[in-house]
């Protein structure tokens, strides 16, 4: 995990997922509230090697998953944004699973 901060001085925390997925923790800049971003840093969207050409992607690939071009104009939320009161909700479950391995009794 790599403590930093952003460019605006909001802190963030950067770290990769078990399937090495850029991930983070973010102070939100939001001014009405304290919240925090948590999530991938990236959709990365993929369609099915087989489908791409119904949707004109054109790939050599003829199994699998291929990467789905988004156009720029698009944006694609990935990461929650929690208030402290989600985040003191989902502590005690966080921490049943970290101590259990289960989200549940």
């Amino acid at each position: 995990m790599e403590v930093t901060k952003t460019e605006r001085g909001f802190g963030i925390i950067e770290f990769v997922d078990m399937y090495g997925k850029p991930c983070s923790l973010q102070k939100s800049s939001l001014a009405t509230e304290d919240a925090v971003w948590l999530g991938v840093n990236d959709a990365n969207p993929k369609i099915m090697a087989r489908d791409a050409h119904k949707y004109g992607i054109k790939t050599k690939e003829r199994t699998g998953w291929i990467s789905y071009p988004v156009p720029d104009d698009v944006s694609m939320t990935t990461r929650m944004h929690l208030t402290q009161d989600q985040v003191r909700e989902l502590l005690p479950l966080l921490q049943r699973f970290v101590e259990t391995g289960e989200l549940q009794d």
